[in-house]
């Protein structure tokens, strides 16, 4: 961040002099910086030192200096009560100030709105602005454009709305039913949690106002994601879902059989809707799904708004806004937080900022705010983003629609992120089963005694002529007319639950059924066109000298028909390109590859220019998008989840520096990846790339966590792939966007593999083979074969060189490229082509306790031949994926190769005797 006294620090001591001179005459002849600078000079000095004039003016420029900056520590922001009056820092002694100085005259420079003709007058002005309702943190903000902005805003207006009659009415109407329906809901369904917003429900008028002022700017499309409190308010109240809808979900009078797969709770769900705003623009909104795992729906949120920027030709987020609502404690509390805000001015993460609303009910669960955080503020994490945090008081209803309109503007202004601390309560316990006066009671005296902010706000209108009891009492009336109207017909009609169409980005696609198949071929003439088009640079780039070599390479590889992993991989993205879809590749060290062996980023040895040869193909070509990302997985993982969610036509991948890394981000797998479709209806075609192999890396470096995902698998939730060969790697790739579904897909990839001379295609396998979920062994003899060891990814080609070494004919090697959807009939074919095999054996070079054994022992039990036995070969049960010690991992791995190839008879561990063959699995 700029040093806020730079301006001081560039200057000589000669001009220095000259400007002091100046505003001792004059404060108001100086640029506000430089009187700011002086009068805190000046009282540092010795106020005593400068009675009379030159006191009071040099005060003035202290005052509103001061308040701008500090002002939010003694506003009014708690509903319950408990705010400082004073703070030392803010006493008029602190600026060489005494009471009877506030008659003083001045001009209130540099406030700008109208701060009287005296310096009590301005005081006055300052605490109103800064100290009342409202309490704004910006002057960390280091751009004086922003701080301007803000401050003439502010200052005009004495940061209060000028709102008409009929808006203060339309915000009375919108809190009243917002309680009104958690009333109901308490009343109607006892006993069944709704994490109620009673407290806060000035949220839904501050909503509703980002809403309008988005529309009136042009704005299309919002985001949002929020925790699971206070979300059906805004379901009912924001989003427009039905309320028989709601309190069909409440009331369960549906069969099991009328659900599409499993759900969820009801404070979970997500939804989407065109809503009218302003001047008869229409808005669309979608507030998404989000789990119990509070803060996780952020980078979602932000990967979902880019996809549709992208969709939507919004580069600068005109057109689409994320908003994001948070709990005070989460957002204080779950690393996600700053995760997310560190990636959002980043170029590949720009959305054109978010609008944060931080609920702060002052308590998280039944922790309080002292011994949950170190700061004052739970926004205070947001300060490394440079935003601008508005603190206001949920109980003034006409301060948060000011904020919130605000907040909007700003964001629009200058695209970046913004947030709105908004000071409130939780009537109830965590849920409403909860009795939190085990935890807070002396908070919940206060809560109970409490006048609702509706209620009070009603009370104050009818003071002012705004509003008469009469007109009160109508407007309750028609809320509980409309609540009883709909829960009768909830009563009374049957629910539709059938899935809704795909509809938007999606439209045209469908739900898997029972076809997978995918034609992923591309003509040869086209794949010879594209690694053509990879070695050219532009005139004046000078490659890396390594990389001119890469690049004759993979032209001499097309001429000895001999792919490689990397050009198979690059040729995968690019025949996609060619086709007009989009590639979105991001990781930690992708441009180049962890392994070195991607380079789809070139940069100028000389100038270190770069140069992206997949994003210059042809003319028509898709867009190509490669991103080396923060040190994060999680919030990465996210976003690019997020992403494919929004746009089912770019081939999103998110690679893990090492596979082991994943599980830092396992939120995002469990909750999001894997069940998603099940619970929400909410297609993903997501690609991980998790390089998986034992080198004798250590336990962090070897195992992507196999098993983990395969626990996960069920009811075609997801694919799991280890793929072999460079051909099966552009297939899998290509079957992503080729099949009228998608499915996340999660690729076990090599490292050692990437240069081996064994791991190569020919061109004729990309232009006219598919993806095979199982491969035969190509050499053995079916007639001499006696057992068949069934084997994955880099442990086939360790198990093929011991074969050779070692002389070794009875033995068939049997490659699962595809773990889930699990290949049972392609694995009963490939073993009835070896009638004299009754030993069959599982190989895997991971632990026995992990790697995929335990998830496809009893879909391999299900398809043995007559008489047949099932054994497994591996490294013994571990703690920890791999050993640390090399000479350890050689004697492991020697001797699992030792038990795998034994002599035909010597039965492997956990071999079982199975009486006939039974399918299924």
């Amino acid at each position: 961040m700029p040093d806020r006294l730079d301006f001081v620090q560039r200057a000589n001591a000669a001009y220095i002099e000259e400007q002091y001179q100046r505003y001792r005459s004059d404060p108001a002849s100086v640029p506000e910086d430089w009187a700011l600078f002086f009068a805190g000079f000046d009282l540092s000095e010795n106020p005593a030192r400068r009675p009379g004039r030159s006191a009071r003016a040099g005060g003035a420029f202290g005052l509103v200096h001061a308040y701008r900056e500090l002002g939010h520590l003694i506003a009014r922001l708690n509903p319950l009560g408990g705010d400082a009056d004073t703070h030392p820092l803010l006493e008029l002694s602190a600026f060489g100030l005494r009471e009877a100085d506030l008659g003083a005259p001045t001009d209130g420079a540099p406030f700008h709105g109208d701060a009287g003709a005296t310096l009590g007058d301005l005081l006055a002005a300052l605490r109103e602005t800064y100290c009342g309702s409202i309490g704004v943190e910006y002057m960390n903000i280091s751009d004086p454009e922003r701080r301007a902005w803000l401050e003439e805003r502010m200052e005009s207006s004495h940061n209060r709305p000028a709102l008409a009659s009929e808006a203060k009415r339309t915000i009375l109407h919108r809190m009243l039913a917002a309680d009104a329906f958690e009333q109901f809901l308490h009343v109607k369904y006892v006993g069944q949690k709704r994490f109620s917003l009673e407290g806060a429900s000035s949220l839904i008028p501050l909503l509703d106002t980002l809403i309008d002022v988005a529309a009136d700017t042009g704005v299309e499309q919002l985001v949002l994601g929020m925790p699971h409190r206070g979300r059906l308010s805004v379901l009912a109240h924001i989003m427009g879902k039905p309320l028989g809808a709601i309190f069909g979900e409440f009331e369960s009078h549906f069969a099991p059989s009328e659900v599409s797969g499993h759900g969820d709770v009801k404070y979970h769900l997500g939804y989407s809707s065109s809503r009218a705003a302003h001047h008869g623009r229409t808005v669309h909104l979608d507030l998404n799904f989000n789990p119990s795992h509070l803060e996780m729906v952020n980078p979602v949120v932000l990967g979902s708004m880019r996809a549709r920027q992208a969709l939507m030709n919004d580069p600068a987020g005109d057109r689409g806004v994320p908003v994001l609502i948070h709990g005070d404690a989460a957002f204080s509390g779950e690393g996600i937080v700053p995760e997310t805000l560190g990636m959002a001015p980043l170029p590949a993460y720009q959305t054109g900022g978010t609008v944060h609303v931080v609920v702060n009910n002052q308590i998280g669960f039944t922790t309080a705010p002292w011994h949950a955080r170190a700061t004052r503020y739970c926004t205070d994490i947001a300060k490394v983003i440079d935003a601008p945090v508005f603190h206001v008081n949920g109980d003034d209803p006409e301060a948060v629609v000011h904020v919130a309109a605000l907040a909007m503007a700003y964001r629009t202004q200058f695209r970046r992120d913004v947030l709105i601390d908004l000071a409130c309560y939780r009537k109830h316990g965590h849920n409403e089963m909860d009795d939190p006066t085990f935890t807070q009671p002396a908070m919940y005296q206060k809560i109970t005694a409490h006048t609702p902010a509706a209620r009070s706000y009603a009370e104050r209108l009818i003071a002012d002529g705004v509003l008469d009891p009469p007109g009160l009492e109508a407007i309750e009336r028609e809320i509980d007319g409309v609540l009883q109207a709909a829960h009768q017909r909830t009563r009374t009609e049957s629910p539709n639950r059938a899935a809704a169409p795909l509809g938007g980005a999606w439209k045209g696609l469908e739900w898997a059924a029972e076809d997978w198949s995918a034609d992923t071929r591309v003509d040869r003439e086209r794949l010879v066109q594209i690694v053509e088009r990879l070695a050219e640079t532009p005139a004046g780039f000078t490659p890396h000298p390594k990389i001119a070599r890469l690049h004759a390479d993979r032209a001499e590889m097309v001429r000895r028909d001999r792919i490689d992993w990397g050009l198979g991989e690059s040729l995968a993205y690019g025949s996609l390109l060619v086709e007009g879809r989009n590639v979105r590749l991001s990781g930690q060290d992708t441009g180049r590859g962890t392994f070195s062996h991607r380079h789809a980023v070139l940069r100028d040895h000389v100038d270190g220019t770069r140069w992206i040869p997949l994003q210059h193909l042809s003319e028509s070509q898709g867009r190509f998008e490669v991103i080396d990302t923060p040190l994060n997985e999680s919030a990465c993982l996210g976003f690019e989840y997020g992403y494919s969610t929004a746009d089912p036509h770019t081939l999103v991948l998110w690679e893990a520096q090492f596979g082991d890394f994943v599980n830092v981000a396992q939120v995002y797998v469990d909750q999001f990846l894997a069940s998603a479709e099940s619970k929400w209806q909410r297609m993903s075609g997501l690609v991980l790339l998790l390089p998986h192999g034992y080198e004798g890396q250590g336990p962090e470096h070897s195992s992507a966590r196999l098993e983990r995902f395969l626990e996960l698998c069920a009811n075609g939730n997801m694919q799991v792939c280890n793929p072999t060969t460079p051909a099966q790697l552009f297939h899998v790739l290509r079957r992503q966007l080729a099949r009228r579904f998608r499915k996340p897909l999660v690729l076990m990839t090599p490292k050692s593999l990437l240069r081996h001379k064994r791991v190569v295609s020919t061109v004729d396998e990309l232009a006219n083979g598919s993806f095979q979920v199982a491969i035969d062994d190509a050499v053995a003899d079916p007639a001499t074969v006696r057992r068949v060891l069934l084997t994955s990814g880099k442990f086939y080609y360790t198990l093929l060189e011991a074969r050779e070494e070692r002389g070794i004919a009875d033995a068939a090697l049997v490659r699962v490229e595809q773990y889930y959807p699990f290949p049972s009939a392609e694995l009963v074919a490939i073993l009835a082509r070896y009638p004299n095999a009754r030993d069959i054996r599982w190989v895997q070079e991971e632990p026995a306790n992990m790697g995929a054994w335990r998830a496809l022992r009893h879909r391999l039990e299900a398809l043995l031949p007559e008489g047949a036995t099932l054994g497994l070969v591996s490294r013994k049960a571990s703690p920890t994926p791999a050993t640390g010690y090399y000479a350890m991992h050689v004697e492991q791995e020697q001797a699992v190769l030792d038990r795998a190839l034994a002599v035909v008879g010597v039965r492997p561990a956990g071999a079982r005797e199975r009486a006939g063959a039974r399918r299924g699995g």
